[in-house]
């Protein structure tokens, strides 16, 4: 796990943290292409420069998001309210994490992406990657 992934898990309440771990370790083993580092404040992965996942603590627990994830057709993934295509599903404890979900969802956050790396080069417009 990236040092810096490790430390922001180990800043979080005890059941927060073993959620991140999890989310952590799941990310890593199946999108092993994609960096992970500490944007924002938060986790994220990329797959060459473009963000794909990463979660961060909320009121409600832990935001897991995918920046594509709109596009997933997936019930349990939330649409995010702005113009971009995120989508996001809160835990609040580690039993609430379907690993069989999480893994399909990853596949998916590789082959369904929108172009956020370009984003402002775009002067906000979003394009299909794949």
């Amino acid at each position: 796990m990236n040092k810096e992934i490790e430390q922001y898990n180990n800043n979080q309440t005890t059941v927060d943290k073993k959620i991140c771990d999890l989310l952590a370790e799941t990310i890593d083993t199946e999108l092993k292409e994609a960096e992970s580092k500490i944007w924002h404040a938060h986790p994220v992965w990329f797959i060459e420069g473009n963000p794909i996942v990463g979660y961060s603590k909320q009121k409600k627990g832990i935001r897991l998001m995918f920046w594509s994830g709109a596009d997933f057709e997936e019930d349990k993934l939330k649409a995010g309210t702005g113009k971009f295509k995120d989508a996001s599903v809160c835990f609040t404890s580690k039993d609430q994490v379907n690993l069989t979900d999480l893994k399909r969802w990853l596949k998916k956050s590789r082959e369904i992406q929108w172009d956020y790396k370009n984003i402002v080069k775009r002067k906000g417009k979003l394009e299909r990657l794949k």
